[in-house]
């Protein structure tokens, strides 16, 4: 049975990482430990609950709950899920939720450089680009272009930060990506040693 719970108190605590916490803070919302993020929208959730991230709380619309969401919410049974109608949810977020529904997730550890390269005969490689609807763009466009992983460097925008994980279609589930650890150029050269490996 769904844990389903109607939102009477927009000062929950609770309800905090759809609130009044930007980005980085749900990155390093359990700090040592790793972090959370917010995936929007049901597609982009069901791609997520797929590639096996962790639910943690859901935020509904009321009327999807019995409708375009109703396989999320019986995914999400054992989380807490909260509801309330349109213009209360508008008013919690400050934004219009695009088709209902977010979920906060935790964040799964960043695989090596190795692991990701591996097998991989077209990289995509991100070099310092900082806007969230690029990052999301891009690596959508590499999905869609059969490219193998995605390497980005250390000052590029998060892939799970909501935007670019909304504007990549959930494909930042799919595709292999990972930082690397060094800044431009150092990450030529570190490129060229893997490939010599290969």
């Amino acid at each position: 049975m769904p844990n389903i719970i109607e939102i009477n108190d927009l000062s929950l605590p609770e309800l905090m990482p759809y609130t009044s916490c930007n980005e980085i803070q749900l990155k390093r919302w359990f700090e040592p430990e790793i972090g959370i993020f917010i995936a929007e929208s049901p597609k982009v959730i069901r791609l997520a609950l797929d590639a096996g991230y962790e639910p943690l709380s859901v935020l509904i619309e009321r009327k999807y709950i019995e409708g375009q969401a109703k396989d999320i919410v019986e995914r999400c049974k054992d989380v807490p899920i909260y509801t309330a109608d349109s213009d209360i949810l508008t008013n919690l977020t400050g934004f219009k939720l695009i088709q209902g529904v977010l979920c906060a997730m935790r964040r799964k550890e960043l695989p090596m450089l190795e692991s990701v390269c591996k097998n991989a005969s077209r990289i995509a490689v991100l070099e310092d680009v900082m806007n969230q609807t690029n990052v999301g763009a891009i690596i959508r466009s590499a999905a869609a272009l059969n490219i193998d992983a995605v390497l980005l460097t250390p000052a590029c925008s998060d892939p799970l930060y909501r935007r670019s994980v909304r504007v990549s279609m959930g494909t930042v589930f799919r595709m292999p990506w990972t930082y690397f650890e060094c800044d431009p150029p150092e990450y030529v050269d570190v490129l060229k040693i893997w490939d010599l490996k290969q």
